[in-house]
């Protein structure tokens, strides 16, 4: 199985209020979340090898469902190939947000939707890579078009990478598909885990002020750790 780094930050394609509503919807919860903040959702990468380059389409289930892990866990990646007539389909998840809010051009209008074993999901992404190869290296960077806007609240917890320029991301999603086991709360300690690149460094900190990531005029610089963590290169400083 390819570990894909290119996804790196297709996100939901509505304001959290009604991503709010749509997971409320989907799970028959009688309370609406404030924040996406824990949402769980998933990825399916459908992708189409030419001429020594891959095209991939990102789908995520994101906000329609929770990614329910009874079927998520019945998928079939062979399948989904050839019935979307692609070389190879990968699964990326279960994944789980960590800002409070996402904005997106456009929101959900003219998204495809499609339904993968039960799992509703909406075609959220694009994009064109030079090989597998490289998209499957840790703290490599990849541009992605995504047009967002991610908001952390005051008083969250954030977890960030610094290069050895000084250059910081901030995790947007944590994963399981490396580590089952992996919970919020081993995030703090998490940079004692990565085998981190020379000068590079991780760090946890609870935010004083509201910290942004906006991607609506430039293409996102992502990055994903070992283990399938993902950050976004942070955009206010």
């Amino acid at each position: 199985m390819v570990a894909l780094m290119l996804v790196l930050g297709a996100c939901g394609s509505k304001s959290v209020s009604e991503s709010s509503q749509a997971a409320s919807s989907a799970t028959a919860s009688s309370a609406q979340k404030d924040s996406m903040w824990s949402e769980r959702y998933c990825e399916v990468l459908e992708i189409q090898l030419a001429d020594g380059h891959a095209g991939v389409e990102v789908y995520n289930s994101f906000p329609l469902n929770d990614c329910p892990e009874q079927l998520w866990t019945k998928l079939d990646t062979k399948a989904i190939a050839a019935e979307s007539g692609v070389n190879l389909a990968v699964l990326n998840g279960p994944r789980y947000w960590l800002m409070d809010s996402v904005e997106k051009a456009g929101g959900s209008t003219g998204l495809t939707k499609i339904d993968f074993g039960g799992i509703e999901m909406y075609r959220q992404a694009s994009v064109a890579i030079s090989s597998l190869a490289d998209a499957s290296k840790p703290y490599s960077i990849h541009e992605v078009d995504r047009s967002a806007y991610f908001t952390f609240d005051a008083g969250r917890t954030v977890y960030e990478l610094i290069d050895p320029a000084g250059v910081t991301y901030v995790m947007q999603s944590w994963s399981q598909q490396q580590v089952p086991a992996l919970s919020e709360s081993d995030l703090a300690g998490l940079g004692s885990r990565l085998a981190l690149p020379a000068g590079w460094s991780y760090r946890s900190r609870v935010l004083e002020a509201p910290l942004s990531i906006d991607t609506r005029a430039a293409k996102a610089r992502v990055i994903q750790d070992e283990l399938g963590n993902s950050y976004s290169q942070r955009s206010d400083i």
